[in-house]
């Protein structure tokens, strides 16, 4: 297993657009001071569809020199092209990463035979274990369970990151598990559900602000404090309320930077927070008690 709460890490943007390559080591070892056991890097919240590859490369490179002795570093490779998500993978495996994220091929629409036929040719590139993220929303099409079952024989492909957007989910989630695959919550909200099916934590987004409370929900969990558990979900429920402000990962960047930390700006097509949204967000980290209410 490579842990049980894995944050997708925001990618640091500089006003002139490139990568701040030191913001983003120091994000790393905040990250892993508080909560998560592993990071994924360059995943949806990492802005990857405008990084160029070297950038890519790179991420991954100072994520496993700042924090790869004590915690996990998951490559996000996967894109539309199954030559590309290859070409990512080969490269990022020399990098020492710990294993791999691939998202369904997304805008091209494949069959479920070609879903299949993409995990089996990246999967050939790597020894690493490889989590299978199925997004409905953002990539059209659902992996189905009959597809899952494939996935499943294919013997580095170890875990799914399974996002909240079909009808069945709970059900889906069970067959997940049920194939011996690891099941992580693609959405923040689903973790403790998800726990409840026999999944093994999350890839989360919400750990940028609520790291250290997610890790004791889960380890509760683990334990047997169910109550315990579910009580730190409902606590922390203005973290998801965050995410919901506008799309990922504008929110999650402008929360961090209200804490002081770096998480710099976003990349066209995305925009940053507004001065409303900016607000709905500040009164999320104000109900979590991480920031002082301003005065009315």
């Amino acid at each position: 297993m490579l842990g049980e709460v894995l944050t997708a890490i925001v990618t640091p943007f500089r006003p002139d657009g490139a990568v701040d390559e030191d913001a983003f080591r120091r994000l790393c070892t905040h990250l892993v001071d508080n909560g998560s056991d592993g990071l994924v890097v360059a995943g949806t919240t990492g802005e990857s569809p405008t990084l160029s590859d070297d950038e890519r490369l790179e991420l991954f490179r100072v994520a496993v020199g700042a924090v790869g002795d004590r915690a996990t570093v998951i490559a996000g490779t996967g894109t539309y092209s199954t030559a590309h998500s290859q070409h990512l993978t080969r490269h990022a495996d020399t990098l020492g990463v710990d294993g791999f994220l691939v998202v369904t091929p997304y805008y091209n629409k494949p069959p479920q035979r070609g879903i299949v036929a993409h995990f089996e040719a990246i999967a050939a590139t790597t020894d690493r274990p490889i989590i299978a993220y199925n997004i409905p929303t953002r990539v059209v099409i659902n992996i189905e369970p009959a597809t899952i079952s494939k996935l499943a024989e294919i013997p580095n492909v170890k875990a799914v990151k399974q996002a909240k957007q079909v009808v069945d989910e709970l059900e889906q989630a069970r067959h997940i598990v049920d194939c011996g695959l690891d099941l992580y919550a693609g959405d923040d909200d689903l973790i403790v559900p998800f726990l409840e099916v026999g999944g093994v934590g999350g890839v989360c987004v919400h750990t940028h602000v609520v790291g250290p409370q997610v890790k004791e929900l889960v380890t509760r969990f683990l334990d047997g404090d169910e109550d315990g558990a579910r009580a730190i979900d409902e606590e922390i429920r203005p973290s998801i309320d965050i995410l919901r402000v506008q799309a990922n990962p504008i929110a999650i960047k402008a929360a961090f930077n209200l804490l002081g930390l770096p998480a710099g700006h976003v990349r066209l097509p995305l925009v940053d927070a507004d001065e409303t949204e900016t607000a709905a967000i500040r009164g999320c980290l104000e109900r979590l008690g991480l920031l002082t209410p301003t005065a009315a």
